[in-house]
């Protein structure tokens, strides 16, 4: 379905005891000019001006039973219907803005009694968000330019234990990885500015290790710190980044809102690098919340850089078909641009950049790994080392343990997580 110029299209799978057309039109009654009942302000030229519309209705397969509790059965139902419909919403009615965008097509319908299950699973936007939102700063070009990558997969890691570490031992790792020639890291998203770790001292302590390690390798580890946190403090954070010379910034979109990467993209000259901590309350369970294709493109308009889409054989909920489905929406040109480097992380080591290849034949990733790297019996030069290879053997369609014949990072990576 094309973008309307005045307005958005809302795609989204629901469920209802009523008929599917009917629970569709309440939707978009309750997202608009309607209430529970007709109230006098309520005129057909306002309804007109101002109503979200029905615009397709698709059915599918009925279910015995609802997704989601609390749904009204009318007398005599027997059965759920279930289908995708599309609903249009003036533009009109909330302007280019992302927040007031989530109100009329991501608010309060989740709670709706006619509705046994309701996801929204996808936005055809307007080009006035083109016009409001500048979007990715950097984006995936600028990111290699700047972690000094220009081809193949960005090789990453994040600093583990996530937690409990002080600065001058988060730094000293850090300098490890730098000097065995990773191209990024960054804050576990449950480090922020603890008392023991205050976001300043660790700035401190890890861009002193970046900088020496750039002294022997000529090159300058990314490093995104994560400066989540309230909104006024997140000019403050970053500026304590910034005049570290630091590379990358760190935020969790869901945490602080669109609107506040949107209020970080506004200042920020560095790469954002967006996590999407907390994302299973949207996205778990199929008959509720934000799928997403709808998530991944209001965050790239507020600004995100790069983004999480989560791992092959990750240790969390989604299939590699569906981790696949992200990587390739996240790669989706949006509204002529809006690049964003897709994120691969949870139980990332050397052997999953075989189905990550094999499922999305691109190699504009970056490939965070926790484990896969700490974890690695020849340590993290070795682990590095490996998750290389381990991409030279998927992009050569290669097998894996025959790649790893003479290769003994690969072999041993192979020994201890497969």
């Amino acid at each position: 379905m094309t973008a309307q110029l005045d307005a958005v299209v809302a795609r989204y799978y629901v469920e209802s005891y009523f008929d599917l057309a009917h629970a569709a039109a309440i939707l978009a009654g309750e997202q608009s000019t309607g209430t529970f009942v007709r109230v006098r302000g309520e005129t057909d030229a306002l309804r007109g001006r101002h109503g979200a519309t029905v615009v397709e209705v698709e059915e599918l397969e009925p279910h015995a039973a609802p997704s989601l509790p609390g749904a009204t059965k009318p007398p005599g139902a027997t059965r759920v219907n279930a289908g995708h419909v599309a609903i249009r919403f003036p533009l009109e009615n909330f302007g280019p803005s992302l927040p007031n965008l989530l109100a009329a097509v991501a608010g309060n319908l989740f709670e709706l009694r006619e509705l046994a299950g309701i996801r929204l699973l996808d936005l055809d936007l307007p080009e006035a968000f083109a016009a409001r939102y500048p979007g990715p700063r950097f984006g995936i070009a600028g990111t290699r330019v700047l972690a000094d990558a220009t081809a193949g997969p960005l090789v990453g890691s994040i600093i583990k234990p996530s937690v409990g570490l002080s600065p001058d031992e988060h730094a000293r790792l850090v300098g490890e990885l730098a000097e065995a020639g990773a191209d990024f890291c960054k804050d576990d998203e449950l480090l922020g500015n603890p008392p023991y770790s205050p976001l300043r001292e660790r700035v401190r302590a890890v861009m002193a290790a970046v900088e020496r390690a750039e002294r022997k390798t000529g090159r300058r580890l990314m490093y995104a710190f994560n400066i989540t946190d309230d909104i006024q403090n997140l000019e403050r954070n970053y500026a304590i980044v910034r005049d570290a010379g630091g590379t990358c910034v760190m935020a969790c979109i869901n945490l602080i809102g669109l609107g506040g990467i949107s209020y970080v993209r506004s200042f920020c000259e560095l790469p954002i690098h967006g996590h999407r901590a907390m994302i299973g309350a949207l996205m778990r369970h199929p008959s509720l919340g934000i799928a997403f294709r709808a998530y991944q493109k209001l965050a790239r308009l507020a600004g995100a850089d790069h983004l999480h889409t989560s791992g092959m054989n990750n240790k969390f909920y989604e299939t590699n078909e569906e981790v696949a489905a992200s990587v390739r929406d996240v790669l989706t040109p949006l509204l002529g641009g809006y690049s964003c480097l897709p994120v691969l992380s949870s139980s990332q080591w050397a052997g999953t950049a075989e189905p990550t290849y094999a499922l999305t034949h691109t190699t504009d990733v970056l490939m965070v790994c926790g484990g896969g790297i700490h974890a690695h019996p020849g340590g993290v030069a070795a682990g590095i080392e490996s998750v290389r290879q381990g991409w030279e053997a998927a992009v050569a369609g290669i097998p894996l343990r025959s790649y790893a014949d003479g290769r003994t990072a690969l072999r041993e990576a192979i020994e201890t997580f497969a």
